[in-house]
């Protein structure tokens, strides 16, 4: 049987990113889940939640698998997808323009820019922080149309402070939360990002793949939200198509 495949969404999100992009492994006979993060869309409090909690979040989904799932993470999801591969054995790790594990420092001004904005916000680490559209616009939606820009953005929740301070500002971290050892992911990797992303742009993306010693793959003409925008399918069949054989064998 195919292995099971867990889809983990990024910020502001829920498993509803993953409606279309699991739609192709579920054909190749894929059982798929697409479980929401804690406190997003649950009715939980989100304030104060830390990356760990999300990766233990997962890593519980692995326990209750049948047989080792395929984590297939998108942006802040990539660094819980291998936050939880390094906890639970796996059959296979596919990141969609990961957030970056501690000690990966980002290769673009945007970045840095990005992860000093939040202290406009006060002490936002504890907080719950809300989407921003034009943010959104700009940075993660730019390749989709208006109208279905607008849909996605409406079903966007708020998200934790302290996740987003403990991913994008790592080095201020002693705990070193998302510290992801690499001989302790044993599955093979593969790492996907969009040439146009000022998210988390192609060489920084490669240096989360070199981490794990895994394959890195870009997609030129794409931005950062790799799951839906137009080119979406493509990047679907190249998962498809590097999924290790016994991960795809046919029933």
């Amino acid at each position: 049987m195919p292995a099971p495949i867990i889809m983990v969404h990024g910020a502001f999100c829920g498993g509803w990113v993953f409606d279309r992009f699991r739609r192709p492994f579920e054909a190749a006979g894929h059982a798929v889940l697409a479980p929401d993060l804690r406190g997003h869309g649950d009715g939980r409090p989100v304030a104060g939640v830390s990356m760990g909690d999300y990766a233990a979040q997962i890593a519980d989904a692995v326990d209750a698998c049948a047989a080792p799932p395929i984590l297939v993470g998108h942006s802040m999801g990539g660094l819980v997808a291998q936050m939880a591969a390094a906890r639970r054995p796996v059959a296979g790790l596919v990141l969609l323009a990961p957030s970056a594990p501690w000690g990966v420092a980002g290769s673009t001004v945007e970045e840095a820019a990005s992860a000093f904005s939040l202290y406009a916000l006060g002490p936002f680490w504890a907080q719950a922080v809300e989407p921003d559209y034009a943010l959104a616009k700009l940075y993660s939606l730019d390749r989709i149309a208006s109208p279905e820009r607008r849909r996605i953005f409406s079903r966007m929740t708020a998200e934790s402070g302290r996740a987003l301070w403990e991913t994008l500002n790592w080095w201020l971290d002693p705990f070193m939360t998302t510290l992801v050892p690499a001989h302790k992911v044993a599955a093979p990797a593969l790492a996907l990002a969009g040439g146009r992303d000022a998210v988390h742009p192609p060489a920084t993306v490669r240096q989360t793949a070199a981490r794990l010693d895994g394959d890195c793959q870009v997609f030129a003409e794409m931005s950062h939200w790799l799951p839906g925008e137009p080119g979406w399918d493509a990047v679907a069949a190249a998962c498809l198509a590097w999924l290790p054989a016994e991960a795809r064998a046919a029933a």
